[in-house]
């Protein structure tokens, strides 16, 4: 079985991919709920920039690529806002099923948001953003993920909480 290489830099134009993928989950997002209410949407991309502080406060300044270009694009960015952290506090880091509900509330907002306007009335472009929602986040990510950033990740050789979570595997294994 051929071992797959890990990358110390992954080339930019992944970071740029992971972070497309991501704007326009957050873009199509606020649209969605933009037909609600502005405010709605407002409310919603401050809570996606939460979101994303939340992950660069509490995981990537701990992670091996803290100050190098990362298959998501946060490693340098994390170095820019934030102090480093402790590499093992990552690798010990437990993830649970509840921890990831932020990252699912990005999506499930403008679905709720978006079911909420179909009932009022049918709209096919509301239909074709809830789909390409749906594509981006779970496809999208998917890809992102499984074929250009986690497959070629360091810290995921050295021990990362999330392929724990989504691989099945515990830290006992």
């Amino acid at each position: 079985m051929e071992e797959t290489k890990t990358l110390e830099n992954f080339p930019i134009r992944i970071a740029v991919l992971g972070n497309l993928v991501a704007l326009s989950i957050y873009a199509i997002g606020a649209y969605i709920l933009s037909g609600m209410a502005i405010w709605l949407a407002a409310f919603y991309l401050l809570y996606c920039l939460w979101a994303e502080f939340s992950v660069l406060k509490g995981s990537c300044v701990n992670c091996y690529y803290y100050g190098k270009v990362c298959g998501l694009g946060k490693g340098k960015l994390c170095s820019l806002l934030f102090k480093p952290g402790d590499p093992r506090k990552f690798i010990e880091r437990q993830v649970s099923w509840k921890e990831i509900v932020p990252d699912m509330l990005v999506f499930l907002f403008p679905l709720a948001g978006g079911i909420a306007l179909l009932v009022r009335g049918f709209s096919w472009l509301i239909v074709a953003m809830l789909v390409l929602l749906a594509l981006l986040s779970f496809g999208g990510n998917a890809i992102v993920r499984g074929l250009f950033a986690c497959k070629y990740c360091k810290q995921r050789e050295l021990g990362c909480p999330a392929e724990k979570l989504f691989g099945g595997k515990s830290n006992g294994d």
